[in-house]
């Protein structure tokens, strides 16, 4: 006869981690089919290759360790899924296949599998190939054309269309339906399989920020636009409700909630980059061990006095060390913030004069620069988003230089350029006083060693020097490296962003 020995209390119920991931994976299948059928047979691949990936290094790990098959719970299906559903559909398949192992591999496996990493799998491989592949994790293509997601519209200023963001029809990542989405995450609520709390409180906070803080205070259609891009929905219901990296307690659900929709808001309305959920509820999970440290449930069958009513959480006082490490925190977030702040006018000084000496190159009867408010202004309110018609062509900065007597010596403008090929390029392009090219200077090049490098050799730079302001095109004027066709069109469409550019604002750099 067997025993089974454990502890007390004894209670069983028919959820288990299998049922769980499978009420996901139905959850996220319509999202996958949409997107499978709007972006094509690719999707399809980058999603098979996500999940194949994710399932062959966990049996590998398993295999390895000596530890007991844990692919039939659906926890790597899932992982998989979602890291695909997070990533450009157009991106090569070897980013998925690598994205799955590190979110494998390294946020999951290595922390002791299922239960024990400390952050969302899938959401850590994002982010890791948002530094690793910048370039391809934010080349958007629909249809074989790239251009900038709805939410980098919105955010320059350019209108968009709510109902097509909604649907799914707009630019985005593979899992770009809403509808779908939403779906899904009503799903996982009537079947208990996620608490309401957390997509609630995240989606509440989220529109409080933004119609508080975004700038156009309680408008419907841009809280809309919001709500619908950008990821806050798959991050209210699929990421931020992941049971392993969120609080057990309703209070810290709420808390929690709040803090991943803070989070969203505040790096979409400060920061550099409009779609930034990934790391708000990437900094979220990480608080979640201190929650659920100072919030602990009710103890099973406890009760103070018979006649009071039992207190459903135990609101614990912080440890020492819990004080020591929340005032070694706030202490290091204080100075960091000074040190920023004392520093940034040096810094800012130090890259001038590093811009400054670029565009010397590109002027050589300059002898001193200034930089045209109102033409950096009007770059600035806009976001740097240009013609669509140059790819994801994003104006940095113009510059106007004067000779020994104060004569204009020319202009240069500053392009980078999202749709390297492995990465992004920034480049400046110098204007003479007669409009003409005097040539182009790069400050970031980081294309494959041997191939896609070769755009910086003056065989292909060289072309641009002496050639009239015009729209270019490759072949008829402008020949591409060969082998690196994606790198020369970058760099070509960079310079005719900026050459449109000049065209449009030159007047008013003088």
């Amino acid at each position: 006869m067997t025993y089974n020995v454990s502890s007390s209390p004894h209670i069983r119920h028919p959820l288990s981690t299998g049922r769980a991931m499978y009420d996901v994976i139905i959850a996220l299948t319509p999202a996958t089919l949409f997107g499978i059928w709007h972006f094509g047979l690719h999707a399809l691949l980058v999603a098979l290759m996500s999940i194949v990936s994710a399932l062959t290094t966990e049996y590998v790990f398993d295999y390895i360790t000596g530890r007991e098959n844990t692919l039939y719970d659906g926890s790597a299906v899932v992982t998989g899924l979602l890291l695909a559903l997070c990533i450009p559909a157009s991106v090569p398949l070897y980013v998925p296949y690598i994205g799955a192992v590190f979110a494998i591999l390294i946020v999951k496996c290595l922390f002791g599998g299922l239960g024990k990493n400390f952050m969302n799998p899938a959401l850590g491989g994002r982010v890791f190939l948002l530094l690793s592949f910048g370039g391809a994790m934010t080349r958007y293509t629909v249809d074989g054309v790239t251009s900038a997601t709805p939410l980098a519209q919105l955010d320059a200023g350019t209108a968009v269309n709510v109902v097509r963001m909604f649907t799914g029809h707009a630019g985005g990542v593979l899992g770009c339906s809403t509808f779908a989405l939403l779906m899904g995450g009503l799903y996982l609520w009537v079947v208990d399989a996620i608490p309401w709390r957390i997509p609630a409180s995240v989606l509440v906070s989220f529109c409080a920020f933004m119609a508080l803080f975004g700038g156009d205070g309680f408008d419907l259609y841009h809280l809309c636009a919001h709500l619908t891009g950008g990821g806050i929905v798959m991050a209210a219901f699929f990421m931020a409700t992941d049971p392993v990296t969120s609080p057990v307690t309703a209070p810290g659900q709420l808390l929690y909630g709040c803090l991943v929709g803070f989070f969203s808001a505040a790096f979409r309305v400060y920061g550099s980059s409009a779609d930034s959920v990934s790391y708000a509820v990437i900094l979220s999970n990480l608080a979640v061990p201190l929650m659920d440290e100072l919030i602990i449930p009710k103890p099973f069958a406890y009760r103070k006095n018979a006649a009071e009513t039992p207190p459903q959480f135990v609101w614990k006082t912080p440890s020492p060390s819990t004080c020591a490490m929340a005032c070694v925190l706030g202490v290091s977030i204080a100075l960091l913030c000074g040190v920023s702040g004392i520093t940034a006018g040096v810094v800012e000084r130090r890259q001038l004069a590093e811009h400054l000496s670029a565009y010397r190159t590109l002027l050589p009867n300059a002898v001193d620069f200034w930089l045209p408010r109102e033409t950096n202004q009007a770059i600035s309110d806009m976001d740097g988003l240009w013609n669509p018609a140059y790819g994801n062509s994003l104006i940095q900065e113009a510059a106007t230089g004067t000779d020994a007597v104060g004569a204009a010596a020319g202009h240069v403008v500053t392009v980078r350029s999202l749709d390297g090929r492995d990465a992004p390029i920034t480049l400046s392009v110098g204007f003479l006083p007669d409009g003409t090219v005097s040539g182009i200077l790069y400050s970031e090049l980081n294309e494959t060693p041997g191939i896609g490098m070769k755009v910086g050799d003056d065989a292909f730079a060289g072309q641009f020097k002496g050639i009239p302001a015009r729209a270019l095109t490759l072949g008829a004027d402008i020949d591409a490296v060969s082998g690196a066709t994606v790198s020369s069109r970058a760099v070509l469409n960079a310079v005719n962003a900026a050459i449109d550019f000049h065209a449009a604002y030159g007047a008013t750099m003088n």
